[in-house]
């Protein structure tokens, strides 16, 4: 990329070691205006200092946005009408808030007048994938700046180094101690990587954890609550309407408090390497526990299993970044499509990092009828003699098979 044919750029910005190095890196290398923006998504962290920190730092255009109901309404509750979980226990965290963040990239982009938009995700991971690919597919023509992809700057310390000899203030000290974990929070969930965790064997310590207690400290009796689904999303719990993002919120307060939603894993990341790490979903794991009880409650039995069978390629799409790709969207529309009856009533027991489903009814679209399913006398409902025939045609293949090799 020609360098002098960049005057303005768009970069993600949240005010840390990376992004603070980042938004100098690009003034002196590119001699470009930078724009900052930095995300509310529920990370949970005061979001001003950024603001002093880029205005220090001689930025003019600083976008601050509170994307937290956009996040929980337009991206994690499509992605949990699906079910969706990569590789059975990955609840997509840190998956499904890259779209939306290239996407205010690209508008702001466009606000702006800016040449090209930056991020610092690496050359190793998965959110450079996700934030390129939604980009791309929004703005065909966007040019994108990846530093971890052009500079020598590949290590904590050379970063270190670099703000030092720029007077780029950072929280870090150079103590010999280990830095902290590598970490990304929203209202998902927060994620853990790198240092001790890079050893598959070896177990977190109990410090790390942030958000939920340990399963054996929670309290000894149980919480039971009540969520209302309309159309396959929650709107209220015991009885109180919320918005998404607050539902999420008191779900991750609950959950926390009764250590659900830990996740040690190993995965497959799309560039191709395995990577362990941790998470923290406590309101991800409730939500998805309650979605499937009123969905057994309320789907066709073939639909529900369609959707168990698209489930993982829509998880795949999620995690390597495909939010904004044809595929998704047309399967998010099929999904979508059978929520209409996905309305009712869980409750759910919260116990020691447990959820229990211990009920579920809808008014209006429940598919379990008493009178066909009893073990008791139906009153002709059901009449047990049609079952002959129908394990009699269904056996055939199996019969004109077993007499081939008899």
């Amino acid at each position: 990329m020609a360098q002098s044919a960049i005057k303005k750029v768009v970069l993600a910005y949240s005010g840390g070691l990376d992004t603070s190095v980042i938004l100098k890196w690009l003034q002196e290398e590119y001699g470009c205006e930078v724009v900052t923006f930095t995300a509310d998504i529920g990370q949970g962290e005061e979001l001003e200092p950024a603001r002093a920190k880029a205005t220090a730092a001689g930025v003019k255009e600083i976008y601050i946005d509170d994307l937290r109901e956009e996040f929980v309404r337009d991206f994690v509750y499509p992605m949990f009408r699906a079910n969706a979980i990569y590789e059975g226990e990955y609840l997509l965290g840190t998956s499904i808030a890259r779209p939306l963040i290239a996407k205010r990239l690209i508008e702001i982009a466009a606000e702006t007048g800016a040449d090209a938009i930056s991020h610092g995700a690496t050359g190793k991971g998965n959110d450079q994938v996700r934030f390129e690919l939604t980009s791309y597919a929004l703005n065909p023509d966007i040019r994108i700046i990846a530093p971890w992809r052009e500079w020598d700057l590949l290590s904590r310390e050379k970063l270190m180094d670099y703000a030092a000899s720029r007077g780029i203030p950072v929280e870090m000290k150079r103590d010999g101690a280990k830095s902290p974990y590598s970490m990304d929070a929203n209202l998902l969930h927060i994620s853990y990587e790198g240092y001790d965790l890079e050893d598959p064997w070896v177990e977190p310590g109990a410090a790390m954890w942030r958000w939920t207690v340990a399963p054996e400290q929670a309290p000894d009796r149980p919480a039971i609550i009540e969520l209302t689904f309309e159309r396959g999303d929650i709107t209220a719990i015991d009885g109180k309407t919320l918005s998404p993002a607050e539902v999420l919120a008191e779900l991750n307060r609950i959950g926390g408090a009764h250590g659900i939603g830990r996740a040690d894993i190993v995965e497959n990341r799309y560039v191709g390497m395995k990577s362990r790490g941790c998470y923290e979903t406590p309101g991800g794991t409730i939500m998805l526990k309650a979605h499937r009880a009123i969905e057994s409650l309320t789907l066709d039995r073939e639909a529900a299993h369609l959707k168990d069978e698209l489930m993982p390629r829509y998880a795949s799409l999620v995690y390597n970044g495909y939010w904004f790709a044809p595929e998704r969207r047309m399967l998010q529309a099929a999904i979508d499509q059978t929520q209409s009856v996905v309305n009712g009533v869980v409750r759910l027991k919260l116990y020691k990092g447990n959820v229990m489903v211990v009920g579920r009814k809808s008014e209006t679209d429940s598919l379990f009828d008493a009178s066909i399913a009893t073990f008791e006398e139906d009153a002709g409902a059901y009449d047990q003699k049609d079952a002959t025939g129908f394990i009699r045609l269904n056996a055939l293949r199996l019969r004109v098979a077993g007499r081939k090799r008899g």
